[in-house]
């Protein structure tokens, strides 16, 4: 392997400062070549085929992979520049068609079946057992017995939705960059409060401008459209916002998502026949908890029969309200979040305002490893001099109980240009112990939180801390594995509904006043969060909860039916399709412009296809998980119970995709998810 190439050194942690674009193809080819090479010595004839020489060969092989295809992902994620994207696309084509080349080698298919066909496969650890059937099965879901033509085709297919996921991902991105409106006169922003202005000076001033600059990063988007008294700008914002990356809006047809989405559909509906489904939806059951698509379906209709009629009764209140109010006699969509948190202060005395000098990120951090640190026995510690992508970036040695460093996490947390939007937990790398070398779990945490200015710190809202909590979740399921094998340890391999189980669960310490009494501190004073103010904060918790879950559930319906009711005859059907839902759970209905399936990435360029329903199903799991230490505190009197905490650490965050996380639930519940959970959440059983 060169050594002038950073992404073809074996480095404990990737080199940031030092990989350039013309590094990623040289490296993706020769990792890839050598890959073949390797594999083609394992299927030799003569070659002894065990545990070790089949499946932890490719485990190897996949991590030396995936120690240079990480960083180069994960860059295109938060420093994007042109030159990453030339090389990007192409080198992401080539692993995609390499991982399908792959899944269709009937040899070594063969080699993992003889292990599960051997006499003494069932005495293997249990781990073990996993990845082997694990593997079968995704090679059954990579074509393995198509003949050709059907076998080239499915690969073809591959290629090419790789292509347009990375393409839908870039336009996103371009039409979010591409929009902004400079402010002159502050009068214009009257309502803001000086937080959000402060934000809103900083975007000037990063582009040379006095004044201020309104865009379409998150939080200057949520500032306008909850507290702009300009009904104007709230509707500029809106309008520019809910059609990006299509042919409606200020850069209508410029960035448009529309015949990606009709490709990516049509695409996804013919690999999913291919491999003997009637659609992509059932095709993405075959990694999920749920057995069939009537059982999500059905899971989906009862919860929008519970929460629509409080919906409704929401919506009607707030319609008043504006217009008794607000002088609002219509209500329209760029109005309902300005709207609601004016009720929300009338009804409860609730301004996030008042709650963001209590949460200043660096005592957020703190509090948040403290937590972590009473619930599992685990520190996490700054460590000075990584190398790293940007100057805002901090990385943490994660160390158990004995004082041993056994994982590592980046920290990315502002919004800036060239970063795409949203919160997510990626892997760096993934705990593997391959002989005496040992790779330690390394997580990549990421969010879009306004930076600090004006010298104070950067002051988080209360959503904002629950985000933050909920990636942490996610990284410490990935760095709490106690599964040395990639492919099944932390959040690989975990079925798709499941794997929000750990970050929704997390969410909750975020409304314990326990948990709180560790961070939320006055950034000025120092004084605690008052009693008073944390009392109107739990009053004001369900305030719209129906208004909440009916919004999810049109967007879970959406994606389950766009792709369980496909048909090739008549295309996507996108806007139809979602008009049909709408029609079954929205109580609030956009203008006939918007476009938000355009900028949907979760399930066009991410992994949510046919699975946005996992959030509303996982937080089944992970409401009713956390009563678990809701339960012991009525018993106790403390939540943070570190027995509670180390048998959820040692059942559900520590055995991966080692068993399926339904057994992993009731190992540490002692039964199976109960419905009400769910509804108890959010206020409505």
């Amino acid at each position: 392997m060169s050594h002038d190439n950073p992404l073809l050194r074996d480095d404990t942690l990737p080199a940031f400062s030092q990989i350039r674009p013309e590094h990623v193809p040289p490296a993706i080819d020769a990792l890839l070549a050598d890959y073949r090479d390797a594999i083609n010595d394992l299927l030799a004839a003569g070659a002894r085929h065990d545990f070790a020489s089949v499946m932890l060969t490719q485990e190897r092989l996949e991590q030396r992979l995936a120690r240079a295809w990480a960083p180069v992902s994960h860059l295109h994620s938060v420093a994007d520049s042109e030159a990453l994207r030339a090389v990007y696309g192409p080198a992401e084509e080539k692993l995609t068609e390499h991982a399908i080349e792959l899944g269709q080698n009937r040899d070594l298919y063969a080699a993992v079946q003889s292990l599960a066909d051997a006499p003494d496969f069932a005495g293997l650890p249990r781990a073990e057992r996993a990845l082997v059937e694990h593997a079968l099965r995704d090679f059954r879901l990579s074509g393995v017995a198509l003949e050709e033509p059907a076998r080239s085709r499915f690969r073809e297919i591959g290629v090419e939705l790789s292509k347009l996921s990375t393409e839908f991902s870039n336009a996103v991105l371009d039409a979010s960059e591409a929009w902004h409106e400079h402010v002159s006169d502050e009068r214009d922003l009257a309502g803001i409060p000086e937080s959000g202005l402060a934000v809103l000076r900083q975007y000037a001033e990063d582009q040379q401008l006095a004044g201020y600059l309104v865009t379409l990063k998150q939080p200057s988007v949520q500032a306008v459209l909850t507290y702009a008294d300009n009904r104007g700008l709230r509707e500029r914002v809106y309008w520019a916002y809910q059609t990006r990356a299509s042919d409606q809006g200020p850069n209508a047809g410029r960035f448009d998502n529309g015949a990606r989405i009709e490709k990516i559909m049509a695409l996804r509906h013919e690999a999913a026949q291919l491999l003997g489904f009637a659609n992509a939806a059932e095709e993405s059951l075959a990694t999920k908890m749920a057995s069939s698509p009537t059982e999500v379906m059905e899971f989906l209709h009862d919860l929008a029969a519970r929460a629509r009629p409080v919906a409704q009764q929401e919506l009607a209140t707030l319609r008043e309200f504006a217009r008794r109010e607000l002088k609002l006699d219509n209500l329209e969509s760029w109005d309902v979040g300005y709207a609601s948190e004016k009720l929300r202060q009338q009804r409860y005395a609730l301004d996030e305002e008042q709650l963001k000098p209590y949460f200043p990120l660096p005592a957020v951090i703190e509090g948040l490893f403290g937590i972590t640190a009473t619930l599992y026995g685990i520190t996490l510690a700054e460590r000075e001099g990584v190398d790293v992508w940007h100057p805002a970036v901090r990385y943490y040695d994660v160390r158990d109980a004995d004082g041993r460093v056994f994982a590592g996490a980046y920290v990315d947390l502002y919004a800036r240009n060239g970063k795409r939007g949203g919160a997510w937990m990626d892997v760096c790398r993934a705990r593997f112990d391959d002989g005496a070398q040992r790779q330690l779990p390394v997580a990549f945490l990421t969010c879009n939180f306004a930076p600090p200015t004006d010298g104070k710190p950067a002051l988080l809202t209360h959503d904002d801390v629950l985000t933050l909590f909920h990636e942490f979740g996610h990284g410490l399921h990935h760095l709490l594995t106690g599964i040395a094998l990639p492919s099944i340890g932390g959040i690989e391999g975990v079925e798709w509904d499941a794997v929000e189980l750990p970050s929704q669960f997390m969410e909750n310490f975020g409304w314990n006043r326990q948990a709180l009494d560790l961070f939320a501190r006055h950034y000025q004073t120092g004084e605690r969060l008052p009693d008073e103010l944390f009392g109107r904060m739990l009053a004001a918790r369900h305030f719209h909860a129906g208004l909440f879950l009916v919004r999810q559930l049109e967007f879970a319906l959406f994606d389950f039916l766009l792709h369980l009711e496909y048909d090739p005859a008549q295309g996507a059907r996108t806007l139809a399709v979602l008009e049909d839902v709408r029609k079954q759970v929205a109580v609030l209905h956009p203008p006939a412009w918007q476009r938000f399936p355009h900028g949907f990435s979760h399930i066009f360029a991410g992994g949510y296809a046919a699975g946005y329903y996992s959030y509303l199903w996982a937080e089944l799991l992970s409401a009713d998980a956390f009563g678990a230490f809701e339960e012991q505190a009525a018993a106790s009197g403390t939540m943070m119970d570190r027995a509670t905490g180390e048998r959820f650490r040692r059942e559900v965050l520590a055995v991966g995709a080692s068993r399926p996380a339904l057994e992993s639930f009731m190992a540490f519940r002692g039964r199976k998810p109960e419905p009400e959970a769910l509804l108890r959440s959010h206020g409505l059983a």
